[in-house]
């Protein structure tokens, strides 16, 4: 199969764009990435498809922990910087929760802990268990659709009281 025309044909699924944060070197990191699920709810398990070249697998193996961003329309810069195209001029707002860097304002928060990796052609599948959900200020996502940032109206999910969704 063209690799082209796949890329084109993947393109028409729409995405979430999310931050996947981790220590390198003891400082704090990230790369983007829009191939991102949940596997299960029992246990709480997400999935990371990760490039085999990238950096983070060096720093991120079985029982090490990372941050997952999700990201509002207003942090296009975010996925941009964290995709690759670096800006020196963007104050990156690192926060952490109990050692894992986050980036503040995300629309959620996630810390899990790698479980298993899997090899699937040229990329690694993280298969991770969440221990931290943290809710920011409801606001639109940013979707990747068709190569190119699209807009959705999106409706204020039932919360509780301390910002979680109920269960958690």
């Amino acid at each position: 199969m063209d690799a082209k025309v796949l890329r084109a044909t993947m393109g028409r699924f729409a995405t979430g764009v999310t931050v996947v944060t981790f220590r390198l070197d003891g400082e704090p990191a990230g790369m983007t990435a829009n191939a991102f699920m949940s596997v299960s709810l029992e246990p709480p398990l997400v999935l990371v498809s990760v490039r085999a070249s990238s950096r983070f697998n060096q720093w991120v193996g079985a029982g090490v922990r990372y941050g997952i961003n999700f990201l509002a329309e207003d942090q296009r810069a975010l996925s941009a910087h964290f995709g690759g195209r670096p800006d020196a001029s963007l104050a990156l707002p690192y926060c952490e929760h109990e050692g894992t860097p986050l980036l503040e304002n995300s629309l959620v928060q996630l810390v899990a802990r790698t479980v298993d990796i899997h090899p699937a052609g040229d990329h690694l599948l993280y298969i991770s268990e969440l221990e931290y959900v943290r809710h920011g200020e409801q606001r639109r996502p940013l979707v990747f659709y068709s190569g190119k940032y699209q807009q959705m109206h999106a409706r204020t999910p039932m919360l509780s009281a301390s910002g979680c969704i109920e269960g958690w």
